[in-house]
């Protein structure tokens, strides 16, 4: 009988171990969900940003491809800031980990 109770107990403890390891994925899953939400975010927030400046300015209305170039080179900033936080996220998760 404890060799049957004892089983019962691995059984359950290897079904929790299954629900957090799916958990996990889930959770690694919205994380790369939010990740690419963040930077769909901050291209549009990029393109209204330089959009409205051009506006304001009016100095080159009417220059779309000095507009494109700006909201272009914008982008470029953003991707090397966003790059930047990533590696820096990486480098905190790897300090908690060990």
């Amino acid at each position: 009988q404890n060799e049957k109770e004892l089983q019962d107990v691995v059984k359950q403890q290897e079904e929790k171990m299954f629900q957090l390891i799916d958990k996990s994925g889930e959770v690694t899953r919205l994380k790369a969900e939010v990740s690419q939400l963040k930077r769909s975010l901050q291209h549009a927030e990029t393109e209204a940003r330089v959009l409205w400046e051009e506006m304001r300015s009016k100095q080159h209305q009417g220059d779309t491809a000095y507009v494109q170039e700006r909201v272009m080179l914008r982008r470029e900033v953003d991707k090397l800031r966003l790059l930047l936080l990533e590696k820096k996220d990486e480098n905190l998760q790897l300090t908690d980990k060990y």
